[in-house]
């Protein structure tokens, strides 16, 4: 720091700090700038590169290609396929029909994903610490996901009846098996010599489990919900098909359209179903995007 000293005109000493002495102590406010403008940058840079058409205009021309296909089609046999006109009519004259249909599939979705997530994880857990456990365990869960789940359903509905229930639990059951398997498998998949550290630190059981072991396991178990989560609508309009005795959701207005002959509000039903797994399949893609950041797969430059 260079410091002038000046006599005062009436005999005191003033110190006065020099430009340069300014300079440097400003140094470490601005030191996060250039890391801040690298980070926007590349937010610049992936807007730009989202709005290239190279991004884009496949997708556009397979969807353009897929509508002039639908309409031949319709064309020629209305029998089979609306005309997509007929079925924008639907979708957009009775926006609130769909709505509470929707809402109705998505609360059995995501509640039987709830349920299955939380069962299959506590389960992965467990047979991640047990060489016996898992021995036990795993086939019986194999067994179980091999099973037609709609041959299981009608016991259900006698079981509890015909609410959400046994939706729910149907619903469950589809996404069990994905989110034990994977888990299980990331749980046990880390790396030796970060294991070989915490032992030789005398780590406990669960400082392993909860400092190593599931954070090693969170890309799988993103994976699994990647799977899982589009899965969990799918199980949830299975069970309004075969759990009888609902009056509301995508899968019992599905039944019902179908059942009447009117394919437009059919496929409007239908529409709102990809709708709603595109929509969750977003919510994964952020998720990947906050929790790994530190991952290699997100590391990656997108092609």
């Amino acid at each position: 720091m260079v410091v002038e000293t000046s006599a005062a005109p009436r005999g005191r000493t003033s110190v006065r700090r020099a430009p340069a002495a300014r300079g440097t102590a400003a140094a470490p406010r601005t030191a996060a700038a250039p890391a801040r403008s690298a980070r926007s940058t590349r937010t610049a840079a992936g807007r730009a590169s989202a709005l290239r058409p190279a991004v884009w205009l496949p997708t556009l021309v397979a969807v353009v290609l897929v509508g002039v296909g639908w309409q031949v089609v319709a064309a020629g046999n209305p029998y089979v396929l609306p005309d997509l006109r007929d079925v924008g009519t639907a979708l957009v004259g009775d926006p609130l029909l769909f709505l509470q249909n929707a809402w109705t599939t998505l609360q059995i979705a995501l509640l039987g994903l709830a349920y299955g997530f939380v069962a299959a994880f506590v389960l992965a857990v467990l047979v991640s610490e047990s060489a016996l456990l898992r021995r036990a365990i795993m086939p019986l869960a194999s067994v179980l996901n091999v099973t037609p789940v709609v041959a299981l359903a009608p016991g259900l509905v006698v079981a509890f009846g015909f609410g959400m229930t046994p939706k729910v639990i149907v619903t469950a059951i589809i996404t069990f098996f994905p989110v034990l398997a994977n888990v299980s498998t990331g749980l046990r998949s880390v790396p030796m010599p970060v294991l070989d550290v915490f032992r030789t630190l005398r780590a406990s059981r669960l400082e392993v489990l909860t400092r190593l072991r599931v954070p090693s396991a969170m890309p799988y178990t993103l994976a699994a919900l990647r799977v899982t989560l589009p899965l969990s609508v799918v199980g949830a309009v299975v069970a309004e098909f075969v759990a009888a005795g609902s009056s509301s959701g995508l899968g019992t207005l599905i039944k019902t359209s179908a059942a009447n002959s009117q394919l437009p509000q059919m496929y409007a039903a239908v529409t709102c179903l990809a709708l709603l797994g595109v929509l969750m399949l977003g919510v994964i893609a952020v998720l990947e995007r906050r929790l790994l950041f530190w991952h290699e797969s997100q590391q990656r430059p997108r092609s």
